[in-house]
């Protein structure tokens, strides 16, 4: 598939940890958007020189770099799998995910009412 397709195929996935390819922080997705999504606003604010393209998948992570955790909206081209292993402390981690015997996050079941 041509990188112009909007409609390919994800790289990454619901779970999946990862990292920002410049700026230092990582976290875990939760949600993948096939193309951009965001506001119009939050796009022209970052800098052109560094603004990715829509046409490819974004990706909604539960982040944290060494000062904080924070929800993060990341282009699939700023991202890179994290293989470090390290454990990730975002205080929304255990409400959406669980922790597998491999080390893997996935979807907690969610309660129906």
């Amino acid at each position: 598939m041509a990188d112009s397709d909007p409609f390919r195929q994800a790289r990454f996935s619901v779970g999946q940890v990862v990292k920002h390819r410049i700026h230092p922080f990582r976290g875990v997705i939760f949600d993948v958007d096939p193309v951009f999504a965001n506001s119009e606003e939050w796009w022209q604010a970052i800098p052109a020189e560094m603004r990715p393209s829509k046409d490819q998948p974004f990706y909604h992570l539960l982040a944290e770099n060494q000062e904080s955790e924070y929800i993060a909206y990341v282009s699939e081209q700023n991202l890179l799998p994290d293989t470090s292993g390290e454990p990730l402390r975002h205080p929304q981690l255990g409400e959406m995910f669980e922790k597998s015997s491999n080390g893997a996050y996935r979807h907690r079941a969610r309660a129906t009412h």
